[in-house]
């Protein structure tokens, strides 16, 4: 079905595995269309309750391969035609999405690692705006993402400057949720997976849903749209179970219904 990623379902989690290790894993326009596929299969898909969208190989993603890049290239209908869709898709997805960033992710690769909702990152994880390098701006939704993450001044600076940003430093600045050795790299982003995957999973949408409101709303706006969010949280089968679980002193067993 794929030729330039690997998607698989275990344990109620999505994998979406970027598959050009020999690349980087580098952005083509067949990869973008693989990508977009595979996370609207994974937000339709009822045995899916979270996300993971990785690298393989040594690398998350080091944005566009610049081999399909020419001097008459139109980046803007680039833009619309390919990364677009992609983030679009994305953003519609209201179960959880994780990015276990493996290693660097430049350029566009950093952008996708924005949008996602947590970022696990190997301790050898790296992160570059790359786009000023040659002479263009952060893309994919970059610039949406990452004040909101690191504030104005230093959004400002990542994006001017261009320069690599640590794992550590990514922590410190607030861009990365965990960070994880590369010994337990596997084990652990299963763990975050499957314990998203094991949380009430509507509710999980609603939180998103209110967050992305929220930036485009008054706060009366936005009170009415909670008070609409919390009624469908509150007639959902995974609330009464926690209500029941509560009660019964144990642990509550959620079905993302």
């Amino acid at each position: 079905m794929f030729e330039t990623i690997k998607y698989e379902v275990l344990n109620q989690v999505a994998w979406v595995i970027m598959n050009r290790p020999d690349k980087l894993n580098a952005f083509t326009e067949q990869m973008n269309k693989e990508i977009t596929k595979a996370l609207k299969q994974a937000s339709a898909d009822e045995g899916v309750r979270a996300i993971v969208i990785t690298g393989e190989g040594r690398a998350f993603s080091s944005g566009q391969d610049l081999a399909e890049v020419d001097e008459n290239m139109d980046h803007g209908h680039v833009l619309r035609t390919r990364y677009g869709p992609m983030m679009k898709q994305l953003a519609r997805c209201e179960k959880p999405v994780i990015a276990a960033i493996n290693g660097v992710a430049a350029g566009a690769g950093f952008s996708l690692a924005l949008a996602c909702d947590f970022r696990i990152a190997s301790e050898k994880a790296s992160f570059v705006q790359a786009f000023i390098h040659v002479g263009l701006i952060p893309d994919s939704g970059n610039l949406y993402f990452l004040p909101k993450l690191v504030g104005t001044a230093k959004a400002l600076e990542l994006a001017i400057l261009g320069e690599k940003i640590k794992a550590e430093q990514a922590k410190d600045l607030g861009l990365v949720t965990k960070l994880v050795s590369v010994d337990s790299w596997n084990e652990e982003v299963e763990a975050f997976a499957n314990q998203l995957a094991n949380m009430p999973t509507q509710a999980i949408g609603l939180i998103k849903r209110s967050i992305q409101a929220s930036w485009n709303v008054t706060y009366e706006e936005y009170l009415e749209h909670e008070a609409h969010g919390q009624r469908i949280a509150g007639l959902s089968e995974d609330h009464k179970e926690g209500v029941t679980s509560f009660i019964e002193k144990r642990k509550p067993a959620f079905k993302g219904r």
